[in-house]
């Protein structure tokens, strides 16, 4: 966290599901579920097998799936209605091998990545969705209890939609017919989350009948889910590091943070899930389908932010370290930055070394950094977000399969509408008097540890209004979508030919506006009427700074009522309402997309005991895009006008892309259990719209020791391309366990990151964010996953289990020049494992699992932070990091299942660093929850 105007990016219960490392291609766990891909044919089941259910049916299915597919999927599957109970589809999805996720704001796991990238295409039941205007979908949206089960592609097949480097997540809804006859299940559980020490209410439910009539048997389901969540996610920091020769007096010698502070994520959200489907076998060989699903999202929360501005105040009581070395500064003590051209490329001397910016001074200074300080008669400030932010998503889809003879064909046509707005209201208020006294210790645990002695922010006496920020955002997409497939059935070495083509009308608008002053700074907010003695709180705290006790803050109910917003606009003289949407900070885009594939699957024995198989084929896609916004430019200055304003300049792109996508892969299957197989892909990832736009958004600063932020896009994005080679070695024994390694390599082309630099806006500094292209990196590694209960043992015994996976991802950007050469690629964990016990048998239920991901870096920090002398990369590092969950569950009658469950319970946090570890950033609490809930079906 480096101001208030940034906002961290990174509850979850237990699943009580078996998520398993299955390396399938069509994991379809129901029958006759249309799909972007072939169905496997099921495994046959004997009349006189047993029947069974809970965590063995979850890994016997699994292992089925894994073991009889062709592609490299990993799997989760439901053993019953409404058991993927984790809160949300991405903390179910932390399960699989290879998938790494992050802690959001409101503390729900969100933003899973698969094997170290997040550019993942999602599908439901084999359809493109995406949330706003954005290529993914915010995967938190949908409840885990709609699931059936959900599969993480990580190789591509021709018969898969292209546009995920990363893979494909294709997320699995019950359907009618998945049911023997009529079906009725519920569950009910209440979650407590310990930072909030609330009970929040979860509800989900589905009703499902089939019924034979005269034109055939149909089917309809209908599935609901409402929860109400209540969120506390308090967060320390410290903002950049700065030379203290040219800051407060005490000072000189040492490099200190230029504030610290903290945020509050406070607040409630509610999700409401409805999806309806309808099955009709029309005639023999025919079935008809209808879907809908509706998602919504609604947010009231606030971001409280506490600011101390330490290097306004003198320093005294200094301890350094005795880590000192040389650093590059400027006459103001930051990191001077380095220059650049006009297409953004660093400038860099004969030798090959950057330039530096030597419009403010250059020199290098012997510096150690500081073990704790007081910082004496400083300013400081409160802010507050208020932020109301709505979700919905609309899909509607209907198709017809028919499948007779050597043929099958199946069409299928859908629209999607998904709209988002977020709207933000934001009041600072701040210190009048500048007489704060603060304690700090800038490195405790990994994070600020640090208090206000005399006249702090927790103190309610004289606080004055300061700036006042707004930010209203509307997004809207919108996609219709046509496909036709067809498999033809052969008597041959080659088993079948399949072929397909699709289209995808896409369009995307994004409209946004600010606006904000700082006319009625320093008013004093006693002396304002309207605002009354509830219109300032105390937030609950962070536990690293004033031992807890929270700060003044305005009231985030009181700063979304629209009555008090237009009388705050008055008083500083903005007009009645939001503003306007603004050209430079919206968009609109349209994007039509052509696809076409044909595929083969072969089977040719090799021996009495031995069997090869697998497919090859190829899909042919052309994209065609339109993006239409406008940004500020700065005309070429002149003598004449040598510090020319910007100037408001409409903005077209119109781009065709077409893509080859080449697939093969090859499986031996030998007797007794040992498969290998081998798997080649290409794929593509389309840049999305937000980082093509070229507008720009940022906010002002009025604190001078505070570089103010913002963020804009790129429209020279070209698309991501990757080549993925995996190779596998499987061995399954008994009923569901399974021992298996997986190797895999993965060569993209033009990778999507995002990095912070220094740009100069009228005359003032930000520290803008924007995307760009890397060119080549490298990603490879290996996985080993491993189940199995111990059937073998007696008694009670046999009811216990283990399941593990570890991943390694060994990642490498490759471009030569490029200012991330030889690092690892953004936001990839090197290491990634799970490691669990189970218990299945009597009717109890109970699992443990700890869920790990090494060190990665989240941000390319290219703001004024110092760094050492020849060093101008700086990364904000994400320490090591690992959560314990644990579940257990009794089935107390035939279909009555009561349930215990907890998440992080070792109550692990988020800590970063600016690229030292002598110099800490965030330390987020993330939250734990524990939940008790009753399960029914009839």
């Amino acid at each position: 966290m480096i101001s208030k105007f940034g906002v961290m990016s990174s509850v979850s219960l237990l699943a009580v599901l078996v998520s398993t490392p299955a390396l399938a291609a069509d994991a379809m766990a129901q029958q006759d579920q249309e799909q972007a891909v072939a169905p496997v044919q099921a495994p046959e089941n004997d009349s006189a097998d047993i029947i069974v259910t809970g965590f063995r049916a979850s890994l016997s299915k699994a292992a089925d799936i894994k073991r009889e597919s062709l592609n490299v999927v990993d799997s989760i599957v439901a053993d019953d209605i409404g058991k993927l109970p984790d809160r949300t589809v991405a903390a179910a999805l932390q399960r699989v091998p290879g998938v790494q996720v992050t802690v959001g704001d409101n503390n729900e796991i969100v933003n899973p990545i698969v094997r170290g990238l997040p550019d993942i295409l999602t599908t439901l039941d084999g359809r493109e969705i995406f949330t706003g205007v954005g290529r993914g979908f915010s995967y938190q949206d949908l409840p885990a209890e709609a699931l059936a089960g959900a599969d993480v592609y990580k190789s591509t097949s021709a018969d898969l939609i292209e546009g995920g480097v990363a893979g494909v997540i294709n997320l699995r809804l019950h359907k009618p017919f998945d049911f023997k006859g009529f079906t009725l299940a519920a569950n009910v559980r209440g979650v407590y989350t310990a930072n909030t020490e609330k009970v929040n209410p979860l509800f989900g439910m589905l009703v499902s009948s089939r019924f034979d009539t005269g034109l055939g048997e149909m089917g309809l389901l209908a599935n609901l889910s409402y929860s109400h969540n209540r969120f506390d996610r308090p967060v320390a920091f410290n903002c950049d590091f700065r030379s203290g020769t040219q800051g407060p007096a005490g000072a000189a010698g040492i490099i200190a943070p230029t504030c610290v502070g903290g945020v509050q994520q406070e607040g409630e959200y509610d999700r409401k899930q409805a999806n309806v489907a309808y099955q009709w076998k029309a005639a023999l060989g025919l079935e008809i389908y209808v879907n809908g699903l509706y998602t919504a999202y609604r947010n009231k929360s606030a971001s409280y932010f506490q600011i101390d501005d330490v290097f306004g105040g003198a320093f005294s009581n200094v301890v350094p370290t005795d880590k000192c070395q040389d650093y590059v500064v400027n006459n103001a003590g930051f990191f001077p930055g380095v220059r650049r051209g006009p297409n953004g490329a660093v400038l860099t001397n004969p030798d090959g070394s950057p330039q530096y910016d030597t419009s403010n001074g250059l020199q290098v200074q012997n510096l150690c950094t500081v073990k704790s300080f007081t910082s004496t008669g400083h300013g400081g400030f409160t802010s507050t977000q208020a932020h109301y932010d709505r979700t919905r998503v609309y899909i509607v889809s209907g198709g017809a399969k028919y499948d007779a003879g050597p043929l099958s064909l199946s069409t299928d046509i859908s629209y999607q509408q998904s709209r988002v707005r977020n709207q933000n209201f934001i009041l600072d208020i701040f210190k009048a008097g500048n007489g704060i006294t603060t304690d700090v210790a800038t490195n405790v645990g990994g994070g600020v540890v640090y208090n206000d002695t005399l006249n702090g922010l927790g103190d309610p006496a004289n606080f004055a209004l300061s700036p006042l920020n707004q930010d209203n955002i509307r997004d809207r997409g919108k996609e219709f979508a046509a496909k036709a497939d067809g498999v033809y059935r052969l008597d041959t070495f080659i088993d079948n030919i399949q072929f397909g083509v699709r289209y995808a009308n896409h369009t995307a608008t994004h409209e946004q506006s600010l606006g904000g002053t700082n006319s009625a700074g320093g008013t004093l907010i006693t002396n304002v009427p309207f605002l009354g003695a509830d219109f300032l709180r105390r937030t609950s705290g962070t536990p690293s700074i004033n031992n807890g006790v929270g700060v003044i803050v305005p009231d985030q109910d009181a700063l979304r009522d629209p009555a008090i917003q237009d009388q705050l606009r008055a008083l500083y003289g903005l007009s009645a309402g939001f503003p306007d949407y603004t050209p430079d900070r919206s968009f609109s885009a349209g994007e039509k997309t052509y696809s076409a594939y044909l595929q083969a699957e072969y089977k040719i024995p090799v021996s009495d005991t031995i069997m090869l198989d697998g497919q090859f084929g190829g899909r042919f896609t052309r994209t065609e895009r339109q993006i239409a916004g406008a940004s500020f430019v700065t005309p070429a200055a002149t003598p004449a006008v040598p510090r020319p304003l910007p100037v408001l300049t409409p903005f077209s792109a119109d781009t065709t892309d077409d893509n080859f996508l080449p697939s093969a892969s090859a499986r031996l299957k030998f007797d007794g259990g040992l498969q290998a197989r081998f798997n080649y892909s290409r794929a593509i990832a389309r840049p999305s719209f937000g980082d093509l736009n070229p507008g720009l958004s940022y906010l002002i600063s009025t604190n001078s020791l505070i570089l103010p932020a913002g963020s804009g896009g790129n429209p020279n994005l070209r698309p991501q391309k990757s080549d993925s080679y995996d190779a596998t070695l499987e061995y399954y024994f008994s009923g569901n366990g399974f021992i298996a390694i997986g190797a895999y390599y993965k060569d993209i082309q033009d990778r999507v990151i995002s990095q912070s630099q220094v740009e100069t806006i009228d005359g003032f500094d930000y520290n803008i964010t924007r995307p760009r292209n890397v060119g080549a990196v490298t990603l490879k590694g290996i996985e080993l996953s491993a189940q199995t209960f111990f059937d073998f043992l007696p008694g009670a015994w046999s009811g216990f289990g283990v399941f593990g996976n570890f991943t390694l991802a060994d990642s490498q950007v490759k471009t030569p020049g490029d200012a991330l050469f030889g690092q690892d690629i953004q936001g990839v964990s090197k290491y990634n494992y799970n490691v669990g016990g189970l218990y299945d048998r009597n009717g109890l239920t109970a699992r443990v699992v700890y869920t790990y991901r090494s060190g990665y870096y989240d941000q390319n920090y290219g703001g004024t932070n110092v760094r050492p002398a020849g060093e101008t990369l700086i990364l904000n590092q994400v320490r090591p990091n690992g959560r314990l969950d644990a579940s257990i569950g009794y089935e107390i009658r035939k279909g009555v299942t009561v349930s215990l469950d907890g998440t992080n319970l070792t109550r692990a946090k988020y800590r970063s660093y600016y690229g030292d570890s002598a110099l800490p950033r965030d330390k987020r609490f993330d939250d734990a929850s524990y939940s008790l809930g009753v399960a029914f079906r009839f």
